[in-house]
């Protein structure tokens, strides 16, 4: 698997009604509170996301919320894929732990569940399992990017 499977994955994802895509964007500040309360009561955070890294772990639940939004509203796979390589690469290059996605992911699951209506849920988890069931592909790309001549660490 690479990055064209990914791209030919994240293709089949349909785009989202305007109404879901409108209320996930709604409710994009209890989105970020919900999911950095849940990820803060683990007692392994901090060997997920590394030392000092609490407030880059925000900071990326707050982007996370903005690109997934606009992802809703306007579908687009090659930015998509092209986005969560460089969030793998760039977080993982401050520490975080790859096991960091797989916690993440399962806790967004569970707040959307509990804020999302059930109709927009349904629209809006198959981009969070596309994520989730693909981050061992997502880790062993950004490992070749990682290891690449002239790449940034």
């Amino acid at each position: 698997m690479d990055k064209n499977d990914l791209l030919t994955s994240a293709k089949r994802l349909k785009q989202v009604s305007i109404s879901a895509a409108e209320e996930y964007n709604q409710n994009a500040d209890l989105l970020i509170s919900n999911i950095n309360s849940r990820m803060l009561e683990r007692p392994d955070i901090e060997s997920l996301v590394g030392l000092d890294n609490i407030s880059m772990m925000k900071d990326n639940h707050s982007n996370h919320v903005r690109f997934i939004a606009s992802i809703l509203k306007n579908n687009n796979p090659d930015v998509l894929v092209e986005t969560v390589l460089w969030v793998f690469r760039a977080y993982r290059s401050h520490g975080f732990t790859t096991n960091y996605w797989a916690a993440q992911l399962n806790t967004w699951i569970i707040v959307l569940k509990e804020v999302l209506s059930a109709t927009s849920y349904a629209e809006v988890y198959p981009y969070y399992e596309w994520m989730q069931v693909n981050i061992p592909i997502f880790v062993i790309v950004s490992n070749e990017k990682l290891d690449a001549p002239n790449s940034f660490h």
